[in-house]
């Protein structure tokens, strides 16, 4: 089983509760929702903020069914409210 690393960055905030060098590894072909999952395993108590945050990868929102085939940087972007 070949693994891949996901670099993590967080913006909003969400990103006062991540480190700002998370690294995760997972298996190739993995769900964004496994690496969120991951994340809620070893912060428990951002679960809520990450089951609310947008997902994406370069310039693209994706979505949490999204395969990731090799390294990457997941970008979390928390909801904005206000207006």
């Amino acid at each position: 089983m070949q693994e891949i690393n996901i670099k993590v960055e967080s913006y909003g905030a969400i990103e006062k509760h991540l480190p700002a060098d998370l690294s995760l590894t997972c298996a190739s072909n993995s769900l964004v929702a496994d690496v969120l999952n991951q994340i809620k395993t070893i912060y428990p108590s951002i679960s809520e903020m990450v089951e609310r945050c947008a997902c994406a990868i370069g310039e693209d929102i994706i979505s949490r069914q999204s395969v990731l085939e090799k390294d990457s940087t997941l970008v979390l972007l928390s909801p904005v409210a206000g207006g």
